[in-house]
C-alpha cells in the first residue's frame, strides 16, 4: 500500500493546481531580451560548456549527477541520442555520423588468383550438371549428352587444377560423382550403352566413393536393354550384396528385377523363387502378378489359384472414398474436401487402384482357362474369390469377359445367356451387358432386338456414350439419320473423346448429303486420331463426293502412307488420276494396287485397256488371262486374250485360243464369228462347218426372240382381258378362265431353260461382249463409270458383225 496514495479529505489543496505552470526554457516571447540567447547567436559563445549555475538557471532542473536536497541526480544514458562527452567539449551535434564521411570501398576481389579460377570453374561445372538434367527431363536427349560431356571436361580441369593449388585432400568428390553418375546416364539415355557402362565403371571401381555399389543395379538395366540376360543377373546380384539389409524397399527391387530376367530367360523356378520371397517379406502387386505369370508357364493349376489369392489380398494402403463424403452441412468441412477430392494425392490414389484392378483382371482372364476343367468353372472359381475380397466390384466385370469369351469361342447364345443374367442387378453393370447384347444382335441384323437392348442400357444410364452409339447404330440401319445424329450427339455431349459417335455421325451426315457437317466430323476425328486409315478414307471421299479431286488426291496420299499397302486406296487414287486425265499417275496407282491384290477385276480391266489404247496388245494378254482365271465361266475375258492374239498378228495363237473358247462354250455366237472369218483369211476347211454352226445358232436366236415376243403380247392381252372381265358374271369368268388355261399350255410348250437356245448366264454375258479392238477404242474415265456391259470398242475388221449394246 506505500506506492498508493490516498486524495486528501481537505479542500486546502486544489486538484487542478500546476496546470498552468510551464518550464522557462521553453518561453520564446522574451528570447529578444534574453542577453545570454543572443550572444549565443552572435558569436561562438554557445559552443562553449556552461557553467553548471547558467545549466541550471536555462534549463529549470538539476545536471545529471548533482546533489539536490540530499539526493544525487540519477545517471541517464543519452549517447542513443546523439550527446557524448565530445559534445561537451565542443563538437558539433551529429547524431548520424554525418561528419565521418562515406565509408570506405570494399575491397576489390583478386579474379586472377588461383582459388577464385577454381570457385568460378566449380561454379560452371555444377550449372552445366544442372542444364544437362533439365534438357534431359525436356526429352532433348542430344542436348542433355553435350552438357554432361562439356561438364566432364571442365571438372576434370577443374581437379588438374585444384591438385596444384591445395592438397589432394580437399578435391570436390561429389562434384566428381556427380559429373561422372550424370554422363553415365545420359550415355544410357542415348542408347549408347558401351560408353555409359565404362563410365560407370570408372564410378564403382573407385574406392573413394561411397556407395558407389549401388549403380551396379543400373549396369544390370543395360546388360537387361542388350538381352545380355546372365551379365544382367550377374550385376544385380552383386548390387544386392552390397545394398544394407536396412535398405529393404531397394533390396525388393532388386530381387523383383532378378526375377523378371529369370522369367525372359524361361528359368521359371528361380523367377518364382524370387516372387516368392517378396510376396513373403513385402507384397506388392507386380511381384504378385508375375508370381502367377510363372506359375502359368509351368501348368501348376494349384499354385496359380494360390497366387491369385495373394495378389488380391495385397493391400492399397488408399483411404475409402467415404473420406470425400461430406458428414456434414460446415462449409469449411466441405471447402477442405473439395480441395482435397482431385488433388495430386487423390489421382496417385486413383491410378493405384486402376492399377491393381488391371493385374487382377488380366490375371483371372489368364488363368480362369486353364485351372478347371473348363473355362466357364475357371471364370466361376475367380468371381467367388474375387466376391471374398476388397474388390468386389470386379466380380462383374469377369462375368462380362466371360460372357466376352464365350463369343470368342463363336458360342453365341452361351453369351447372350450371360449377359441376359445383368438385367437385375445395378445400372452401372447391366448397361453394359445391354449394350453387349445389343451390339451383338446388331452384328447378327437383329435390329428388333439390338434396338431394344439399346434402350435398357440407354435407360439403366443415360451417360452411358457406348449405349447412346448403339442406339444411334440400330436407328441407322432403320434408315432414320436424322434421329441418329440425334443420339450420336448426345453420346459426344456426355463424352467428348467417344471417337466412334463421332465417326458415326460424319457417315449420318453423308447419307444425308451435309457434305460440309460431314467434312467437320471428319477434321475433328482425325485432329483426335492422326493416324487412322479410315478416318483418311472418309475425308478424301467426302472431297470426292464435293468433286473437289485434287483435295481427294492429298488425302488419300496422306492414307497411302499410313497403310502404303492398301490395294483399295491406290487404285481409288489411280481411278482420281483416270478421272484427271492423268493416265501416267493413274497407271503407276492401279498397276502398284495389282501388285498388292492381283484379283480385282475392276484394276485388271482397267491395266488391260490401258495397254490396248497405248498399243502394247501383247502385256495385255497376261491381264486378261488372270481375269479369265478369276471369272472362268465368263467368256468375255478368254475372247479379249483371243482378240489380243489377233490384233498382234499371232493369228495361229489366236486361232486356238478361239477353239479352244468355242469346246468351253459351243453356243457362243461372237466366237464362231471369229473362227469364220480367221479360218476364211488363213483358208481352212474347218470354215464350213463353223458358218453351219453359226447359221444356226442365229436362226435359233431368231426363234427364240420371236417366242419371247409373242409369250409377252399373249401375257398383255390376258392381262387385259382379265381387268376388263372383272365386273362380269360366272359365265364369263368362266370363260375367262378357259382362256388363261389355254395361255398357260401355250407357255409351257414353249422351250424349257434346258434347251441350247435359251437364256443362261453364260449367254447374257457373250451378248454383251464387243471385241475390244480397234481404232476407235473408248475407256470410261473413271470406274465408277463402269456399265453391265463391256466397253463398246469397235473392230475395224468385224465392224459389221457386232452386236448393238
Amino acid at each position: 500500500m506505500q506506492n498508493v496514495h490516498l486524495a486528501p479529505e481537505t479542500d486546502e489543496d486544489d486538484l487542478y493546481s500546476g496546470y498552468n505552470d510551464y518550464n522557462p526554457t521553453y518561453d520564446t516571447e522574451d528570447l529578444e531580451n534574453d542577453t545570454g540567447f543572443q550572444q549565443a547567436v552572435r558569436t561562438s559563445h554557445g559552443r562553449r560548456p556552461p557553467s553548471k549555475t547558467s545549466l541550471a538557471s536555462s534549463m529549470g532542473r538539476p545536471m545529471t549527477g548533482a546533489i539536490q536536497d540530499g539526493v544525487t541526480r540519477p545517471m541517464t544514458a543519452v549517447r542513443a541520442a546523439g550527446f557524448t562527452k565530445a559534445a561537451l567539449r565542443g563538437s558539433a551535434f551529429d547524431p548520424l555520423g554525418q561528419s565521418r564521411g562515406p565509408a570506405p570501398p570494399l575491397e576489390a576481389k583478386n579474379e586472377d588468383s588461383p582459388e577464385e579460377k577454381i570457385r568460378q570453374l566449380e561454379k560452371k561445372v555444377n550449372e552445366l550438371v544442372e542444364e544437362s538434367c533439365i534438357a534431359n527431363s525436356c526429352g532433348d536427349l542430344k542436348l542433355a549428352l553435350e552438357k554432361a560431356k562439356d561438364a566432364g571436361r571442365k571438372e576434370r580441369v577443374l581437379v588438374r587444377q585444384r591438385e596444384q593449388v591445395t592438397t589432394p585432400e580437399n578435391i570436390n568428390l561429389d562434384l566428381t560423382y556427380s559429373v561422372l553418375f550424370n554422363l553415365a546416364s545420359q550415355y544410357s539415355a542415348n542408347e549408347m550403352y558401351a560408353e555409359a557402362l565404362n563410365t560407370y565403371q570408372v564410378i564403382v571401381k573407385n574406392k573413394m566413393f561411397s556407395n558407389a555399389g549401388g549403380l551396379k543395379v543400373n549396369m544390370g538395366n543395360i546388360y537387361l536393354k542388350q538381352r545380355n540376360y546372365p551379365r544382367a543377373i550377374k550385376f544385380y546380384r552383386m548390387a544386392l550384396d552390397q545394398i544394407p539389409s536396412v535398405h529393404k524397399e531397394t533390396r525388393i527391387k532388386i530381387m523383383q528385377n532378378i526375377g523378371v530376367t529369370f522369367i525372359k530367360t524361361g528359368q521359371y523356378s528361380d523367377a518364382i523363387n524370387s516372387f516368392e520371397h517378396i510376396m513373403s517379406v513385402a507384397a506388392n502387386l507386380k511381384a504378385g502378378f508375375n508370381l502367377i505369370l510363372s506359375y502359368f508357364a509351368i501348368g501348376d493349376r494349384e499354385k496359380m489359384k494360390k497366387a491369385f489369392q495373394k495378389l488380391i489380398s495385397v493391400p492399397l494402403e488408399i483411404d475409402e472414398d467415404d473420406k470425400y463424403i461430406s458428414p456434414s452441412d460446415d462449409p469449411h468441412t466441405n471447402l477442405v474436401i473439395e480441395a482435397i477430392k482431385n488433388d495430386n494425392l487423390r489421382q496417385m490414389e486413383r491410378e493405384r487402384k486402376a492399377m491393381a484392378e488391371k493385374y487382377i483382371m488380366t490375371a483371372a482372364k489368364l488363368i480362369a482357362p486353364v485351372i478347371e476343367t473348363s473355362f466357364a468353372v475357371g471364370y466361376d472359381w475367380c468371381v467367388e474369390v474375387v466376391k471374398a475380397s476388397p474388390y468386389v466390384e470386379l466380380a462383374n466385370d469377369l462375368e462380362i469377359n466371360k460372357a466376352i469369351t464365350y463369343l470368342r469361342q463363336k458360342d453365341f447364345n452361351q453369351a447372350v445367356d450371360t449377359l441376359k443374367m445383368f438385367e437385375k442387378k445395378d445400372s452401372r453393370v447391366k448397361s453394359a451387358a445391354a449394350t453387349n447384347l445389343s451390339f451383338l444382335y446388331y452384328l447378327e441384323n437383329e435390329f428388333s432386338q439390338a434396338s431394344s437392348y439399346a434402350d435398357l442400357a440407354v435407360n439403366s444410364d443415360r451417360y452411358n456414350p457406348s449405349a447412346l452409339t448403339n442406339k444411334g447404330n440400330t436407328v441407322f440401319a432403320n434408315g432414320d439419320y436424322e434421329k441418329a445424329a440425334e443420339f450420336y450427339k448426345e453420346a459426344l455431349r456426355n463424352d467428348s473423346s467417344c471417337t466412334e459417335a463421332l465417326y458415326n455421325i460424319g457417315l449420318t451426315y453423308k447419307k444425308l448429303n451435309r457434305l460440309d457437317e460431314a467434312l467437320d466430323c471428319f477434321l475433328k476425328l482425325h485432329a483426335i486420331l492422326r493416324n487412322s486409315a479410315q478416318v483418311l478414307y472418309q475425308i478424301a471421299n467426302v472431297h470426292e463426293l464435293m468433286e473437289d479431286p485434287s483435295q481427294a488426291i492429298e488425302w488419300l496420299m496422306q492414307l497411302i502412307s499410313v497403310v502404303p499397302t492398301d490395294a483399295r486406296a491406290l487404285s481409288k487414287l489411280g481411278e482420281l488420276y483416270d478421272g484427271e486425265g492423268d493416265k501416267s499417275q493413274a497407271f503407276q496407282y492401279y498397276y502398284e494396287s495389282y501388285r498388292y491384290f492381283p484379283s480385282n477385276i475392276e484394276v485388271i480391266e482397267w491395266l488391260g485397256a490401258y495397254y490396248i489404247d497405248t498399243q502394247f496388245c501383247e502385256k495385255a494378254i497376261q491381264y486378261f488371262e488372270r481375269a479369265s482365271l478369276i471369272q472362268p465361266t465368263q467368256v468375255k475375258w478368254q475372247l479379249m486374250v483371243a482378240s489380243c492374239f489377233r490384233r498382234s498378228g499371232n493369228y495361229q495363237k489366236a486361232l486356238d485360243t478361239y477353239k479352244d473358247i468355242h469346246r468351253k462354250f459351243p453356243e457362243n455366237v461372237e466366237c464362231l464369228r471369229f473362227l469364220v472369218r480367221l479360218c476364211t483369211d488363213i483358208g481352212l476347211k474347218e470354215v464350213q462347218e463353223y458358218a453351219t454352226k453359226l447359221k444356226r445358232l442365229e436362226k435359233m436366236k431368231e426363234i427364240r426372240e420371236q417366242r419371247i415376243k409373242s409369250g409377252r403380247d399373249s401375257s398383255s392381252s390376258s392381262r387385259a382381258k382379265r381387268e376388263g372381265s372383272a365386273g362380269s358374271d360366272s359365265g364369263q369368268n368362266s370363260s375367262a378362265s378357259s382362256k388363261g388355261e389355254r395361255l398357260s399350255a401355250k407357255l409351257r410348250a414353249l422351250p424349257g431353260t434346258n434347251e441350247p437356245y435359251e437364256s443362261s448366264s453364260n449367254k447374257e454375258l457373250d451378248a454383251s461382249y464387243v471385241d475390244p479392238l480397234g481404232p476407235q477404242i473408248e475407256r470410261p474415265k473413271t470406274a465408277a463409270k463402269k456399265r453391265n456391259d463391256e466397253d463398246d470398242f469397235a473392230d475395224e475388221e468385224l465392224g459389221d458383225d457386232l452386236l448393238p449394246e
